[in-house]
């Protein structure tokens, strides 16, 4: 399983692709949810920035298809 360093160095190293190359779709990534765990006593976990990053990954990849 990825390290939570890892899925975040690749969050942001996707943000960054789409803020430089499709910058039109970069403008929505606010509207993209990052589900948190129930209570704000629990720490982000692995699965929640995993789930965020394959969310990333199908909104570039529907826009490159769409676009």
């Amino acid at each position: 399983m990825k390290s939570l360093n890892l899925l975040m160095q690749e969050i942001i190293q996707l943000t960054a692709e789409i803020e430089t190359k499709f910058p039109e779709l970069y403008k929505y990534l606010n509207e993209t949810p990052l589900s948190l765990s129930e209570t704000k006593k629990e720490a982000i976990s692995t699965n929640d920035l995993k789930q965020y990053l394959e969310s990333l990954k199908t909104q570039l990849q529907h826009h490159i298809e769409t676009h």
